[in-house]
């Protein structure tokens, strides 16, 4: 059975999941031809000074999916520490979200557009219904830092482009 939230939400998450793995294993790649960086380094890049590294963007992207998933099926939100340091760490913490969601069912999502969800960000709690989370909070934050992790290894030379991030 189909669901909105479930197909338009979840599927559409754990795709860019999985791309973006495959992003990082190309970063790998690119750091093992010899190119006098050490991983660490692409790990902790950033586009500019006073944003958040690679990393950051990474864990924020996870968080935000694997939030979702539990919010929209009235699950508590499991909690993973943000210590990643190399590729095979940011590999597991994307595997870990991609199983995560991967463990849902469309009909885990039943009746979830209406479900009302907040959030504490900061000291303010925000409202919102299963639809407007999805459509206002969780995408756009998703989709901003998956985004911004794919353009800081793009910046520092990883070979990739837009059917990377789209997949196949």
């Amino acid at each position: 059975m189909s669901n909105l939230v479930y197909d338009l939400g979840i599927a559409t998450m754990l795709r860019s999941l999985r791309n973006l793995d495959a992003i990082v294993g190309k970063a790998e790649e690119y750091v093992a031809a010899d190119r006098n960086m050490a991983p660490e380094t692409l790990i902790q890049a950033r586009l500019y000074p006073n944003m958040r590294p690679f990393i950051f963007q990474v864990q924020v992207a996870t968080d935000t999916a694997k939030g979702a998933a539990a919010r929209l099926t009235g699950k508590a939100v499991p909690s993973w520490p943000d210590e990643e340091r190399t590729f095979a760490d940011v590999h597991e913490r994307l595997r870990k979200a991609i199983d995560y969601l991967s463990s849902a069912v469309p009909e885990d999502f039943e009746g979830s557009e209406n479900r009302p969800i907040e959030l504490k960000v900061g000291p303010r709690t925000l409202a919102f219904t299963g639809s407007s989370y999805l459509s206002s909070f969780v995408l756009p934050n998703f989709f901003f830092h998956v985004t911004t992790a794919y353009n800081i290894l793009r910046h520092n030379g990883v070979a990739i482009g837009k059917a990377d991030f789209l997949g196949g």
